[in-house]
């Protein structure tokens, strides 16, 4: 097409050509791209962070590589949020709903679990170092083995809202 430029620069045309052809010999039809461009990622993240969070609705919000030391989420509705390279130092979540949170890498060190749901949780690589976690419910959350072992040797308590005990939710050994 003579007089029409691509948008494209010449060596991602000729990526973009390969992984097309790519997705062509090996599954018949053209590949899907997942690609997100920078100004779409973090859609869904807070926009006015304030060091007072209680009891907010924040449901599917984004708190990525944020840092939140010492924040009262104490109460909020954080189901299914994602909390990834965050630090959440000294935060309170006491009584908060983290279930289906994200939280990979993330930093709960001297924060304040105490009566938070984290069913479902996905929390690879993330620490508690100090956390209280009394009537925390951990039921299906996915933890690295050491930083469960580590809760276990302080779970103690019942969740007010689940009737779970912290131990059981945890899958700690007698």
């Amino acid at each position: 097409m003579a007089g029409i430029r691509s948008p494209l620069h010449p060596l991602s045309r000729l990526l973009l050509v390969g992984v097309l052809l790519l997705g062509v010999l090996v599954g018949g039809s053209p590949a899907a791209l997942a690609i997100t461009a920078p100004e779409l990622r973090g859609q869904r993240a807070v926009q006015d962070l304030q060091p007072d969070m209680h009891g907010r609705n924040l449901r599917q919000q984004e708190f990525l590589k944020a840092s939140l030391d010492g924040f009262d989420f104490s109460e909020a509705d954080l189901r299914g949020a994602v909390f990834n390279g965050s630090s959440l130092r000294q935060a309170n979540l006491q009584a908060a709903n983290l279930e289906d949170v994200v939280a990979f890498a993330s930093r709960f060190d001297d924060s304040n679990l105490e009566g938070a749901v984290l069913r479902n949780g996905m929390l690879m690589q993330s620490r508690f170092r100090g956390s209280r976690i009394d009537g925390a419910d951990f039921t299906d959350a996915v933890l690295d083995l050491p930083e469960q072992k580590a809760l276990c040797a302080r779970a103690s308590g019942t969740n007010p809202l689940t009737g779970v005990s912290t131990r059981e939710s945890l899958a700690c050994r007698p």
